[in-house]
């Protein structure tokens, strides 16, 4: 089968699985009208769409600036602009300073989703393809599920989590069999794991408001998102420096110039407020439904706009990851 044949099947499995999660998202905004929850509004379907389809398209944007600009240099400088742009607006608009009990959740948060997930996830890009990256993050609902069921207990357990997690990691096993010369670095595979799952870990923090594991968060989500960005941002370019990635200060081509400037506006400023706002409306669980469509748009934008390749085995184990997932 064509490469072009494939991409025709993938568009149609999982165009249809990626209409029927926004179908979802919707449907539970109509419900919350009725039972006076969560309103449909359209900062709820502009939200969703941010971190569905914008942040899909991110993984592109991060492959081609770490070919370019050392990868730990690039994640800091995303995030320690974007996070000084919101937390200066936030501040000179009136939102009050984060507490000292609220920085140190900041902090926590911060490490979690940017320093660690973000560090890794670029560091990776360097050696896998933005589309088998994608397909890799889409086994962040499985870990968010795991955490809120057997760490946090926030989920009641149900046998088909271990089905899950069995299936999804059969996908990842697919995708990284070798077969002749066309194979997929195991390691770098690993790392963006775990920097899902330091990503679900933060990302299930940040709802949890009571109990042992509560995170005292301020009440804005624009300082928020900044504050966490900012902290983390400056951790990466720490990190860059003590690599050795600033000897001599790295020149930025237009290309990643581009690049970086789109993954500060679009994935972070844009994309990264929007999955703050969602997670203070709806359990983190159902945030994490952006990993379900995430994959198809870097899959597409990987091979149409980034010249990457889809074998038969990406499309395998991309099906076996959703499916565990979903």
């Amino acid at each position: 089968m064509s490469n072009e044949s494939r991409l025709a099947q993938l568009a149609h499995d999982d165009g249809a699985a990626g209409q029927a999660t926004v179908l979802e998202s919707t449907a539970l905004a109509q419900d919350g009208v009725a039972n006076g929850g969560l309103r449909l509004n359209w900062p709820v379907i502009a939200a969703f769409f941010a971190i569905y389809v914008i942040w899909g398209s991110t993984f592109l944007g991060i492959r081609i600036a770490v070919l370019l600009v050392p990868p730990w240099f690039c994640a800091g400088v995303r995030f320690f602009t974007a996070g000084v742009v919101l937390f200066a607006y936030a501040r000179l608009t009136g939102v009050k300073a984060p507490t000292g009990r609220e920085w140190r959740s900041l902090a926590v948060l911060g490490m979690l989703m940017f320093a660690v997930t973000y560090g890794a996830l670029f560091w990776a890009e360097q050696y896998v393809p933005s589309g088998i990256t994608s397909v890799l993050e889409a086994m962040i609902p499985l870990f968010t599920m795991g955490l809120e069921v057997f760490v946090l207990r926030q989920q009641r357990f149900h046998p088909r989590a271990l089905v899950a997690v069995v299936v999804g990691f059969a996908g990842v096993a697919v995708m990284l069999l070798r077969t002749g010369g066309n194979f997929v670095q195991v390691w770098p595979c690993v790392v963006v794991m775990i920097a899902g799952m330091a990503w679900s870990l933060g990302a299930v923090l940040t709802g949890v408001k009571r109990g042992r594991w509560a995170v005292a968060l301020p009440d804005s989500r624009v300082l928020t998102s900044g504050a966490q960005m900012m902290i983390g941002g400056a951790v990466l370019l720490a990190a860059s420096a003590a690599k050795g990635e600033m000897h001599p200060f790295p020149a930025i081509p237009v290309k990643a110039a581009w690049a970086l400037a789109y993954l500060i506006v679009a994935g972070s400023l844009v994309g990264f407020t929007a999955f703050v706002y969602l997670l203070g409306k709806m359990p983190a669980s159902r945030v994490a439904s952006h990993a379900y469509v995430n994959p198809v748009v870097a899959l597409a934008l990987g091979y149409f706009v980034g010249g990457e390749t889809i074998t038969a085995r990406t499309l395998a184990g991309r099906g076996w990851c959703w499916q565990a997932s979903y």
